[in-house]
């Protein structure tokens, strides 16, 4: 379809299916754009959405960051997931290992300057790797923060240019909870230990009793966002 049609599309199912469960969405998707991929963080709503693609489409690509500088929880939920399920995450590195990032950047970049941290270990892949593809899907919800509030199930992504399925958009933690204890998934542990979002472990600490869900992330700086959907 040309881009007026997929516009036309988008606005069309954005509103048919905006009461559509995650596995109708999913399934959706994946008919109507065979070369799509799942963005996989392993978090809470992404290990939910790894399980919801092994039942509706487990051919489907799944990739994930490598940033370096994951939690080593994060690397073990991502091994203990791939046994689980028999599936092999496509890994998308930086261009610059962190040697090479101090060399040219300085060291310690993400407290100078988390931007240019995030554009090179998160945006710069991610740009590279949906280049490949002509949709995904995250596993972003309107109530993780403000900027995430107006996300539509079906939405056309202006940033990468193709079109992005947000299948989790209108659930809540409770309802990303109750599916991984009702279907069994496994989790990343450190949900256990105060942490509900987990980014890279030099920017992200446990949050206090009634601090933000977000609040981990960044701290003590004004970013909100790493930048792949904002």
């Amino acid at each position: 379809m040309n881009l007026l049609e997929k516009e036309q599309w988008i606005q069309k199912q954005a509103e048919e299916m905006e009461h559509a469960t995650a596995e109708e969405l999913i399934r959706l998707a994946v008919e109507t754009f065979p070369n799509i991929t799942f963005a996989c963080s392993f978090g809470a709503e992404d290990v939910v959405l790894v399980d919801i693609l092994q039942k509706v489409s487990p051919s489907t690509d799944i990739f994930y960051l490598d940033t370096d500088f994951h939690f080593k929880e994060t690397y073990e939920t991502r091994d203990r997931l791939a046994a689980k399920y028999g599936i092999e995450f496509v890994r998308v590195s930086p261009k610059l290992t962190p040697e090479e990032q101090a060399a040219a950047h300085g060291e310690e970049l993400w407290k100078s300057d988390p931007n240019a941290c995030c554009n090179i270990r998160k945006v710069e892949p991610l740009t590279r790797i949906l280049s490949q593809y002509d949709a995904w899907i995250t596993g972003i919800r309107r109530d993780q923060a403000p900027t995430r509030a107006n996300s539509k199930k079906v939405e056309y992504d202006n940033k990468f240019g193709l079109v992005k399925f947000n299948p989790l958009a209108d659930w809540t933690s409770d309802d990303v909870w109750h599916y991984i204890r009702e279907n069994q998934v496994f989790y990343n542990p450190l949900h256990d230990m105060n942490f509900p979002s987990i980014g890279c472990e030099h920017c992200t600490r446990a949050v206090a009793p009634g601090e933000d869900p977000r609040a981990g992330r960044w701290a003590n700086s004004d970013k909100i966002e790493c930048g792949l959907h904002k």
